[in-house]
């Protein structure tokens, strides 16, 4: 690993770590005057989520820049230049380091084995990438997944402030919540596998090495199964939220009133005894 990627990762981890002790409360607290009153036992999973959003939307948008405009990386996924994607990668994995020593610290309170997994397996892959340059295509496209995180604390912040499931907003975050996850996460798993397959057999794939090749693949396997097993308890919670709002607005909507009889026409025989 070069000297500007080492700088970049403990940069990154010193800027997260000041971004939840110092910037966090403080934004917080004038942003949203309800902070005062979330639980202690809270306040640290708060200013660590709002680092969250605030990493994801920074590589997040990065990375799709690097789709769009890096041509070196996307005409040679093995082993174009590097240069940028291993700049994203090496914030990343200043986060990352920093978001398991927080957990370390506070794991009876934050403590996730899925997100140790996601993390461990993350640096795994990424460490590749910072070490030998390879996959920069590959590590750079995972990155997509950051987009759907911000959904995800919203929706902590959301109930954290005591929002009822039913207010528009928690509703509507949700749908994009599950939205944004599938499409980020789960939709983009067969073109990515099939870029992965078209490698195998080619040149560039040999030169990977067989360490590296298992890196990367498992790594893979193993975030796309924690991203599937995400996947179905958001969609679990959307399809609840969801079916639950349309329940309270059928009890609130008002019974319509029964349609008044058509009046009956009186018996022929009447009719007829009438005319006479």
């Amino acid at each position: 690993m070069e000297t500007r990627e080492l700088t970049v990762v403990a940069g990154s981890f010193v800027t997260f770590q000041l971004l939840f002790s110092v910037a966090s409360p403080l934004l917080s607290a004038v942003l949203t005057p309800a902070y005062a009153l979330v639980p202690a036992n809270k306040l640290t999973e708060w200013n660590s989520r709002l680092v969250s959003t605030v990493h994801a939307l920074v590589v997040g948008l990065f990375c799709l820049y690097i789709l769009c405009f890096d041509d070196k990386v996307n005409a040679d996924p093995v082993w174009g230049d590097p240069t940028l994607v291993k700049l994203n990668v090496a914030i990343t994995c200043g986060y990352l380091v920093y978001d398991l020593v927080l957990l370390a610290c506070n794991w009876s309170t934050m403590g996730d084995g899925f997100f140790v997994c996601h993390h461990l397996a993350a640096l795994y892959a990424y460490g590749y990438v910072l070490t030998r340059g390879v996959l920069p295509y590959f590590a750079n496209f995972r990155l997509i997944s950051e987009l759907s995180t911000p959904f995800v604390n919203q929706r902590w912040f959301y109930e954290m402030l005591k929002y009822p499931r039913s207010h528009r907003l928690v509703v509507v975050n949700g749908v994009a919540m599950a939205v944004v996850f599938f499409l980020v996460r789960i939709a983009v798993m067969p073109p990515y596998w099939a870029s992965v397959f078209a490698t195998f057999g080619t040149e560039s794939f040999a030169r990977l090495g067989l360490a590296a090749q298992v890196a990367w693949i498992s790594s893979c396997i193993a975030l796309d199964v924690l991203n599937t097993i995400w996947m179905y308890k958001i969609a679990r919670g959307c399809y609840k939220v969801l079916t639950g709002a349309a329940a309270r607005r059928s009890k609130a909507a008002p019974a319509e009133p029964e349609p008044l009889a058509p009046p009956q026409s009186p018996p022929q025989d009447a009719v007829k005894n009438h005319t006479d």
